[in-house]
């Protein structure tokens, strides 16, 4: 009874709505996530069974991919990634700041998981294309090594897929920044 999550993020929504009926349609999945995100892409995230979602994740791929811009299975998530995602981190300190930039979304999430299982961080937040034009980004805290064990980690997991836009580490962030991030 593995726990898995699941994503495929389409070029246009006409695509990504009918992509999401096939992926529920050809497994036992629950839509966690199924909407446009800038510029007019659409995603759709799902969770269940790890075989499951497999074959939910293939079916979009295999039917669907003409406007198919990425796709991902992670069996086990961190369970950091679901609070970064919807802003409900709690989050009472930062330490070292880590911040990294992907030119989709479907990457960011795998590279965030990446780096949550590399080393003792606190994800704060992952932007999955809202108001981003597409792309998206990971912010994450720690000790410095461990940021930059993370980080590094995620950088190389989003490169796999050229995806990587961007990354960036504060050691010791002044206050108005954490202030702003928290």
């Amino acid at each position: 009874m593995s726990k898995a999550i699941g994503m495929a993020e389409y070029k246009t929504v006409s695509a990504g709505v009918v992509a999401a009926d096939a992926m529920v349609k050809a497994a036992d999945v629950t839509i966690i996530e199924a909407q446009t995100v800038c510029p007019g892409k659409y995603i759709i995230l799902i969770s269940g069974r790890l075989s499951a979602v497999n074959a939910a994740v293939e079916t979009a791929k295999t039917n669907h991919s003409t406007q198919l811009i990425n796709s991902f299975v992670l069996g086990n998530p961190h369970e950091s990634i679901f609070p970064a995602i919807y802003g409900a981190a709690a989050i009472e300190n930062i330490m070292a700041l880590g911040i990294m930039e992907t030119y989709d979304a479907a990457s960011i999430i795998v590279a965030a998981d990446a780096a949550a299982k590399t080393a003792i961080v606190d994800l704060i937040e992952l932007r999955v294309a809202r108001g981003m034009c597409g792309k998206s980004y990971l912010m994450l805290t720690g000790e410095v090594a461990a940021v930059e064990a993370a980080i590094a980690r995620a950088k190389s997991t989003a490169a796999i897929d050229g995806m990587y836009l961007d990354s960036s580490i504060i050691a010791h962030p002044d206050a108005q920044i954490r202030n702003a991030i928290l």
